[in-house]
């Protein structure tokens, strides 16, 4: 007779498991998932479409999902200007097959930005000679004055030159789920 309970047992177990792995998504719930081709502030539009893979609730009630948005917001860096890049996603697939129209906030995602170094220190070159002719040729000094002011201007123009935001292939990205309605099946 025990023989009989034990694949009933495991039976009941796997259903528990597969229905807690696709349980019902809902307002509040967070997610992660891994987006599926690099973003950057650089050639990146709005409208532009973006899928995460491998998208899991933080509550483990979903996992092996996908979502699906576009981006709605680039701002290209400048001078004093950061660069920003902001994603929606509006549509939730869970591995089930039942679809769910979300409004998805990006609330986290590992963004890399370029070094600016190179172009702080060639700032600050360019400013010093800029700053010698200067202080030689105006005011005609030989201290080297305006070498260290213009190399202090330049450098702090350079500084505040922004860099573009990019989010390769792969990264992760975390979503915070505003509103959830089921679609109906098709």
């Amino acid at each position: 007779m025990r023989h009989l309970f034990a694949p009933a047992a495991a039976l009941l177990s796997m259903v528990l498991v597969t229905q807690a792995a696709s349980a019902a998504p809902h307002a509040g719930a967070q997610y992660a998932g891994f987006i599926t081709t690099s973003v950057s502030t650089s050639n990146a539009y709005v409208g532009e479409p973006v899928t995460l893979t491998r998208v899991t609730a933080e509550d483990g009630s979903v996992a092996g999902a996908r979502m699906y948005g576009t981006v709605t917001r680039v701002i290209k860096p400048g001078q004093g200007q950061p660069a920003q890049l902001q994603m929606t996603f509006t549509k939730l697939v869970l591995p089930s097959g039942a679809t769910y129209a979300i409004d998805g906030v990006v609330t986290g995602m590992q963004a890399q930005t370029k070094n600016n170094a190179l172009k702080e220190a060639g700032g600050a070159i360019a400013g010093m000679i800029v700053g010698n002719i200067i202080g030689k040729t105006i005011f005609h000094a030989a201290t080297g004055i305006g070498g260290f002011l213009g190399a202090v201007g330049g450098y702090l123009i350079a500084r505040n030159n922004r860099t573009n935001v990019t989010v390769p292939a792969g990264s992760a990205v975390r979503v915070s789920l505003r509103t959830v309605r089921r679609q109906a099946i098709r």
